[in-house]
């Protein structure tokens, strides 16, 4: 991949203060060229600024494979002046102006730009856009950048068994050609196209239509789901109605389900594409049902945060991610409770089995991703200064646990101190303001003052432009009758909490009993007034999890926690004491092995599926697999396998298949002998079921790689019964798990020799390559990583290059050596910026895992 030059705040700055963008028409041919590349006619209608001293120069950005021609106002351009992804304008004069650009562009198979996907299983072609947040120049000629804001008109040409999805509604023409509707005024990055031969199910709601699309070897997958999609999606766009004044501000909504997707969705108005793996295809737990869902609802509220107002730089990337992330589960919440998977707004108990409870999911899920990236080197505030982001490769680093779980924690605060009325009436200010143009952290501030008393520009301060992360220590102190609870505030920020009291219930073994809860500002303006009563069991400080802040339990409810943490009575008291052991494990001041026993001893009794999965995961791959040393792993993964062979006995009676689902995936990963998975995979089913379906029998395959009892015949075998994309992907991944020399110098070169993966069998190979049961076998390419992987990043570009960091990185390796080999990597090879954020941040975890095991 040649280099692409970044685009700096102050050169967008300098270009939105000359240009006025009016009007992009498009014109995508689709059948031209070859495999590799598309047409592209790009023609721009924009207007210099009057107030301009003298001509104007400014560029206009694409990447193609041939630039062909490019006109200004009719006058051809040089075509030698175009330089990296930059064709100048120059000698612009006052006043409105044309520029055609007529070129051939390149198909991706890295997620950037236009990404070309083949299926297996059918031979099927399959195409789409991600462009955000450089790669509009990728597809079209654009003036790329957010607060050029523009009305776009696209054509595609296809070949004639293909639908063409875009933004808005597409209709054909006739000999191949797609016409879509005009949008209203949107950002580049946001332009959307999914062009192939998609299976679809349309409706309509409320006089719009709505469109679920998938690839045809998906579409039994889809259709058995189709219902449950559409309801979700129904519920929440009429929820979102009630909340927000502004109605939907586009002519359609699509959702497509696309392959070798990056993301988890993307927020392109109309048609919001989604990585296929959410049309499942095999067996998934009711908590997978609801993370899906809540992408529905979070891409969805993306349709007026960053869509119908959008930033003005991407150093508000929060002013998108954070809000979507808060509304994606709040909203669902209340839409399953009154919509059509709820009781049809009557307020009975809903009809779904899942959705009413995702702040449970959230906190023992994106909760621990934020506070993991807020104690790393790499954290940033929230909203950070503008001169903090410079450029778009600084501002790409920033799509992170940061700008999604802690910028939706902070809002969650933000509602719990200021009212859920005010935190609406903000919003809806804010949007009447800037509707189909742009806004920044000062005008978010402003709409939510004029709303409220409150001192929100202080809020903003203390929540949005610091880093790190608050900890509330409790100390419990008893009288005869009475007792104090005082809170150590180690952090800068106020926080209202909601304290959580509980006593042993007298006639059950570890039961607890709820006794009250109570409000409370951190830091206290006086000391705290006594309560009554006797000393309780357990304090928790931050019960319903609406603050962001690492909690220290006083001596007693920590004991309390270590022995009976099953006897809590709410899932979510359950997530934020589980959080608060698993900072301690990090922090050092919990032994690793003193959270396995919690969990060996409570985790059999727990209900919640979510935080079996977290706590499963957790003890897993960072207690067994890197804060344990190697000689106690056996042991750690012996106890893990007996735990689920716990929950697999209570599931027996199949009342409860979501949680013997995650028991057997976990009793799989941590299999450290052979015999039990393979006699599994040879009768096609677990005793007492589930039967293995592909996602089971590639995982059990996985697991047999890594130990040796299987060889390449019997992956070509698998390979033969499931050759769809996920099959690819699963062989790629137990090829490289082999313990075989020639195997790992195979995977090796196919990730940092050639180009030849895409991003999905990339990161296939790289999940497969590293194992901790290998780690002499691989021992060589540890240092070769930190030369490979900095050529690989510069060749590649920013999608194989976050891969490259995150999931191909000698994880397993905790050495004082690998931590030199990194640290010198980052001091003298120059590696692109985002391999550099990975690295600091693996480095930065191996310290950590080494000091857990010296501690």
């Amino acid at each position: 991949m040649a280099p692409m030059s970044v685009l700096t705040r102050d050169e967008a700055q300098t270009r939105a203060e000359l240009l006025d963008v009016h009007r992009y028409r498009i014109e995508l041919d689709l059948t031209r060229g070859d495999d590799d590349t598309f047409d592209s006619l790009t023609t721009i209608t924009f207007t210099v600024r009057g107030d301009l001293d003298g001509d104007g120069d400014t560029f206009v950005e694409l990447k193609p494979a041939e630039l062909r021609s490019a006109t200004l106002d009719g006058h051809h351009l040089d075509l030698d002046t175009l330089h990296e992804n930059r064709l100048p304008l120059t000698g612009l004069t006052a006043g409105p102006h044309e520029l055609r650009v007529d070129t051939v562009m390149r198909y991706s198979r890295t997620g950037e730009g236009m990404h070309r996907f083949t299926d297996p299983t059918d031979g099927e072609t399959y195409l789409y856009t991600q462009l955000c947040m450089t790669d509009a120049q990728r597809v079209y000629a654009a003036f790329d950048q957010p607060d050029l804001k523009a009305v776009f008109e696209l054509s595609v040409t296809a070949p004639d068994n293909w639908t063409v999805l875009t933004n808005s509604v597409t209709t054909p023409t006739g000999d191949g050609v797609w016409q879509a509707a005009p949008t209203p005024p949107i950002s580049t990055y946001l332009v959307a196209v999914a062009a192939g031969p998609w299976h679809s199910v349309r409706t309509e709601h409320r006089g719009l239509p709505f469109g679920l699309h998938c690839r045809r070897s998906l579409a039994p997958h889809l259709d058995t789901d189709a219902d449950e999609l559409l309801d979700i999606t129904r519920d929440c766009f009429d929820r979102y109605h009630e909340k927000f004044e502004e109605p939907y501000p586009f002519d359609s909504y699509d959702q497509a389900f696309v392959p070798e997707f990056n993301a988890g969705a993307m927020e392109n108005p109309g048609l919001v594409t989604f990585r296929d793996e959410f049309v499942y295809r095999s067996a998934v737990t009711d908590t997978e049902r609801q993370t899906r869902a809540m992408v529905i609802a979070h891409e969805m509220a993306h349709m007026w945060f960053g869509d119908l107002v959008t930033l003005r730089w991407w150093d508000d990337i929060w002013l998108n991610e954070s809000f979507a992330e808060y509304m994606g589960y709040q909203t669902l919440i209340e839409a399953t409770l009154s919509g059509s998977g709820g009781a049809g707004g009557s307020g009975g108990t809903p009809t779904r089995e899942w959705g009413t409870d995702t702040w449970t999911d959230f906190g023992i899920t994106r909760k621990t991703w934020g506070y993991d990236a807020d104690q790393r080197p790499s954290t940033h505030p929230v909203a950070p200064a503008p001169e903090a982001v410079p450029d778009t490769a600084s501002a790409l680093l920033n799509f992170d646990g940061i700008s999604y779980a802690k910028g939706a924690s902070a809002l969650r605060q933000l509602v719990a101190w200021l009212g859920e009325k005010d935190f609406l009436a903000g919003i809806n200010t804010h949007f009447a303001r800037h509707k189909f143009g742009n806004a920044t952290l000062t005008d978010f501030i402003e709409s939510l003052a004029a709303t409220t008393e409150r001192d929100v520009h202080a809020w903003a301060d203390a929540w949005l432009r610091t880093t790190g992360i608050d900890t509330l220590t409790a100390t419990v102190t008893a009288q005869p009758g009475e007792w104090t609870l005082t809170v150590d505030h180690d952090g800068s920020r106020p926080h209202r909490v909601t304290v959580g009291v509980y006593d042993r219930d007298p006639g059950g073994d570890r039961t607890l009993v709820l006794r009250e809860r109570y409000e409370t500002d951190i830091p206290h303006d006086r000391p705290a007034d006594p309560r009554p009563g006797t000393r309780p069991a357990l304090v928790v400080p931050n019960d319903l999890d609406l603050t962001y802040a690492k909690i220290r339990l006083d001596a007693t409810s920590e004991e309390t926690v270590l022995r009976g943490i099953s006897g809590v009575p709410d899932a979510l008291t359950r997530a934020v004491l589980w959080n608060t052991l698993r900072d301690m494990v990090r922090d050092g001041d919990l032994a690793p092995t003193a959270y396995l026993e919690t969990a060996r001893a409570h985790l059999p009794e727990e209900t919640d599926l979510a935080i079996v999965q977290g706590v499963l995961t957790f003890a897993a791959t960072q207690i067994a697999n890197r804060y344990l040393p190697a000689h106690d792993r056996p042991t750690a993964l012996a106890t893990l396998a007996s735990l689920c062979r716990d929950l697999i006995r209570r599931t027996e009676d199949g009342d409860h298949p979501g949680l013997r689902l995650v028991a057997v995936r976990h009793l799989i990963d941590v299999a450290a002998q052979p015999d039990t998975i393979s006699a599994w995979i040879s009768e096609g089913t677990v005793p007492g079921g589930p039967e293995l379906d592909p996602e089971l029998r590639w995982r059990i395959l996985g697991r047999l790689s890594v130990l040796g009892a299987v060889d390449d015949a019997v992956i070509d075998t698998e390979l033969v019964q499931d050759p769809s994309a996920t099959g690819q992907e699963g062989a790629a991944r137990c090829r490289a798990a082999l313990p075989d020399p020639v195997a790992k110098r195979a995977a090796w070169e196919s990730m940092f020799s050639t180009d030849d993966l895409s991003n999905y069998l990339f990161a296939a190979t790289a999940r497969g390559f590293w194992q901790p049961e290998q780690t002499d076998l691989v021992r060589e390419f540890v240092p070769r990583y930190f030369d490979d992987a900095v050529t690989l990043a510069a060749r590649r570009g920013p999608a194989i290059a976050e891969a490259a960091g995150r999931l191909a990185f000698p994880a397993y390796a905790i050495t004082a050596q690998t931590l030199h080999l990194g640290e010198q990597c980052l001091a003298e090879a120059d590696p692109t910026p985002a391999l550099r954020r990975h690295l600091t941040d693996q480095l930065d975890d191996l310290t950590r895992a080494l000091r857990v095991r010296e501690s």
